[in-house]
């Protein structure tokens, strides 16, 4: 969920994992689970996530610990 004032900006792994708290092989273990988004090919060997998509897959976890 980004907030109006906020654009969206492209994350690379190292930011993704600091801010979902998973290591490298978890994230690409949901990915291939189709539980996490894909990631966008920046380049040969570069991938990047669109912070809305990482924002918005952190709300949704936090909505199902809250509705336990």
């Amino acid at each position: 969920m980004q907030h109006q004032n906020q654009p969206v900006t492209l994350l690379r792994l190292p930011a993704v994992m600091a801010r979902i708290g998973y290591g490298r092989s978890k994230v690409y273990d949901m990915i291939g689970k189709g539980e996490f988004p894909q990631p966008i090919k920046m380049g040969a060997r570069t991938v990047a996530w669109p912070s809305d998509q990482i924002d918005a897959w952190i709300a949704q976890r936090i909505q199902a610990a809250q509705s336990m």
